[in-house]
């Protein structure tokens, strides 16, 4: 990948300038809330204790990193230095052309092992791999596919995610497969994803989100269905709550494991 016009910078640099913006009570709070005790989904990762609007302070700084030093971002062990390598991303991507949008999702894609946890997930997925699937034809659509085949907690989040600004354009059949095929995903990661994606549906046609709930609601996860129904009128979330485990009639519509290992590296060559 060709280099951008660079700022003189490192990895290290950037990482000692989050350091010099570290709250003492985030480094203390963070790991208990992204669960990075034994077993637990985030185990092993550490925080320098920073707030995501300064880690955006961060990458704005340094928006022209030399990709090497990206790269060593993502390697880094520290969780907001791989959330600020990403964020860089995102800022590129957001003003790149077709050619160098292809480029920036390759790069995403061969660094994905780095995007594990759901914020990072959730703040790049939908921005870069998302958003670049709109302009690109049916087949490049395999690559969320291949993400969700691989049994990895983190790329399975992807994929889901990564269906938003799809679904944003009215294009629901990707978010829809993958949805049924992560119907009974074992993680209530997944669960969350795949109800939020559902209710992101139903907002923009709800006799579609309501066509997938009949079809699934008795067997799906209580936290999926309940992400999905979050915004439905009192009413029909609790007939949608009451059924789980049975079936329902459709109604009118007036009205935390650790992740198991990726089983394939190499993306489809329709995916950059």
């Amino acid at each position: 990948m060709a280099e951008p016009s660079a700022a003189p910078a490192d990895a290290a640099t950037v990482i000692s300038a989050l350091e010099e913006l570290i709250d003492p009570e985030k480094a203390r709070f963070l790991p208990r809330f992204f669960r990075t005790g034994p077993g637990e989904y985030g185990e092993g990762d550490r925080f320098l204790g920073v707030t995501v609007p300064l880690q955006r302070w961060v990458a704005r700084r340094f928006a022209r990193l030399h990709w090497a030093a990206v790269a060593d971002l993502l390697a880094s062990p520290f969780h907001e230095a791989r959330l600020t390598a990403l964020l860089i991303l995102v800022q590129r991507f957001a003003k790149a052309d077709k050619a160098r949008r292809a480029a920036i999702v390759r790069f995403y894609l061969d660094h994905l092992n780095a995007v594990n946890n759901w914020d990072l997930v959730d703040l790049s997925a939908p921005r870069i791999l998302g958003a670049w699937l709109l302009d690109q034809p049916p087949a490049a659509r395999q690559v969320l596919h291949w993400l969700v085949d691989s049994g990895d907690l983190w790329r399975q989040r992807v994929a889901m995610l990564a269906t938003l600004p799809l679904i944003k354009a009215d294009q629901f059949a990707e978010a829809l497969a993958i949805a049924e095929v992560l119907l009974h995903h074992e993680h209530d990661l997944i669960h969350k994803a795949v109800g939020w994606m559902l209710r992101e549906v139903g907002k923009r046609d709800l006799d579609t989100e309501l066509a997938f709930l009949d079809a699934h609601c008795a067997t799906m996860p209580r936290t999926m269905l309940r992400y999905a129904i979050e915004k439905f009128p009192p009413d029909r979330r609790r007939r949608y709550l009451a059924t789980r485990g049975g079936t329902r009639r459709r109604t009118s519509t007036a009205a935390g494991a650790a992740p198991r290992a990726a089983t394939s590296r190499e993306p489809p060559k329709s995916a950059g």
